[in-house]
């Protein structure tokens, strides 16, 4: 190989970027048992393969980052035992064993079933956003906020229409 074609293929190299980077997450069983820890393809749509997958709702909150009425949602007020997984990718989020009542009229839980499958920045003291996503997808799920119970102190809210509830 010549110096220029190696300078050539150097040059290549340094421009190209993988569309899909691996995440790193938690995978779950439906029935909530912990299988370890998993790297997969992070999950990147078009708006218009978004749009077709999720329903009007659900693409304004996950995707446009939306909020959904307090006491709308499907979720608000399950207490059935069960997993959330995220509506965009299927990634579990939440577990029934972390869900309270909070009053808000969200689905609300101290804790994600595992941390290594959302994002989020501080909790709030509920004067400013802290968003949680997904992190496999980006999807918009919710804020935390730092007002929840024992022993974590946290109440992540979230949208039930970003959640798909397996029992």
């Amino acid at each position: 190989m010549e110096r220029r074609e190696f300078v050539g293929m150097l040059a290549v190299a340094a421009l190209w970027r993988p569309s899909r980077d691996d995440v790193t997450i938690v995978d779950f069983s439906d029935k909530g048992e912990r299988r370890g820890v998993v790297h997969v393809p992070k999950v990147v749509k078009s708006e218009s393969e978004w749009r077709k997958q999720l329903s009007p709702l659900a693409f304004a909150i996950a995707r446009e980052r939306g909020t959904e009425r307090p006491f709308t949602g499907a979720y608000w007020n399950v207490h059935d035992k069960g997993i959330f997984r995220c509506i965009c990718c299927d990634t579990a989020l939440f577990s029934s064993s972390a869900k309270f009542d909070s009053g808000t009229g969200w689905p609300s839980y101290w804790e994600p079933i595992a941390e290594e499958n959302v994002k989020h920045g501080k909790p709030s003291s509920g004067y400013t956003d802290s968003e949680v996503t997904c992190r496999r997808c980006d999807a918009h799920l919710g804020d935390l906020f730092n007002d929840g119970p024992k022993p974590t102190g946290l109440r992540y809210c979230i949208d039930s229409v970003a959640l798909r509830f397996v029992k």
